[in-house]
């Protein structure tokens, strides 16, 4: 019988927000960082992990900070095994907190996180060789002119208004290996919508 290996969680960018149990890596070699590595440069300079070691990745309000996120998101599909679950959490783009930090550089909308998977790219080839299927989508929804609408209403309300949403939570799962860049595989994430 072969002994199983720890499961490997990877808070990546993780700031001030230390998880006990979890790597935590961030640019800055703050108080509880395990690992310090410079997310902008993932092109020039791979994170120290072997391929398909790590099983689960939190980025808590970090990707919206990062310039090019492809190569990124690329290298931690390299080091994600087969299957491997990520947690990213951004303010919404149509909301004032995605823009009011001076550090904020890129806006998420409902379907940018198709953008980290194969199938997005059946138009054009940007070098990109990661594989994330955008699995699930939660928008946290603030309560006020909110409590009494469908679901539909919200989400009509979110494509269409400012403010709407509080926070986005997206979940992804690396697919390796990596799937066609073909349009008909292009998938759309289960919708919830959490009142805050």
């Amino acid at each position: 019988m072969t002994e199983q290996q720890p499961v490997k969680r990877l808070n990546v960018g993780c700031g001030r927000n230390i998880i006990d149990g979890w790597i935590n890596l961030d640019v800055m070699p703050l108080p509880g960082i395990d690992i310090v590595a410079d997310l902008e440069d993932c092109a020039n300079s791979p994170l120290p992990f072997t391929n398909n070691t790590v099983d689960e990745f939190l980025l808590s309000h970090v990707i919206e900070h990062i310039r090019n996120p492809l190569p990124l998101m690329q290298e931690l599909w390299r080091i994600a095994k087969p299957e491997a679950k990520m947690v990213i959490r951004v303010p919404h783009g149509a909301s004032d907190d995605a823009w009011e930090d001076p550090t904020h550089v890129r806006a998420y909308f409902t379907n940018s996180f198709g953008y980290y998977s194969q199938p997005y790219y059946w138009r054009a080839d940007y070098g990109y060789r990661g594989d994330w299927l955008h699995d699930k989508l939660t928008f946290i929804v603030y309560q006020h002119g909110n409590t009494h609408l469908s679901p539909a209403e919200i989400l009509h309300k979110i494509n269409n208004q400012r403010n709407v949403v509080q926070e986005m939570i997206a979940e992804l799962v690396c697919k390796k290996p990596a799937r066609e860049p073909l349009r008909q595989l292009q998938t759309s994430p289960q919708i919830y919508i959490q009142l805050a």
